[in-house]
């Protein structure tokens, strides 16, 4: 049993990592500050929840894991309400959303 766990539990550390990798990489080449702020706010979320689970099978049921839970749901409730205050903050500054047509691509009739 304790075999399984190890073998989940790694298993979730990979794939956290594995998304905090590609949130990143979006972040580098996203082309405007709103799809950057996307990728970075919703692939780190799901990195960041794949790591404390996987944290949360090794430390099994211990004080420890009331704490990985505890920050499991301060991620879930700050994250978005940061994304939305970032996103609002930008369009209120007047950064405007980069759209098909400004990149050169042909527009719609």
């Amino acid at each position: 049993m304790s075999l399984l766990i190890d073998v989940l539990s790694w298993a979730c550390l990979l794939a956290g990592s594995a998304f905090c990798i590609v949130g990143a990489t979006g972040l580098l080449r996203m082309p405007d500050f709103y799809t950057r702020m996307h990728a970075a706010s919703v692939v780190d979320t799901l990195g960041a929840g794949f790591m404390l689970l996987g944290l949360l099978l090794q430390a099994g049921l211990t004080l420890v894991a009331v704490k990985l839970v505890m920050i499991g749901a301060l991620l879930l409730l700050t994250s978005p309400t940061a994304t939305h205050a970032l996103a609002r903050a930008g369009f209120a500054r007047g950064l405007k959303p980069l759209l098909a047509a400004e990149e050169g691509a042909p527009s719609k009739p």
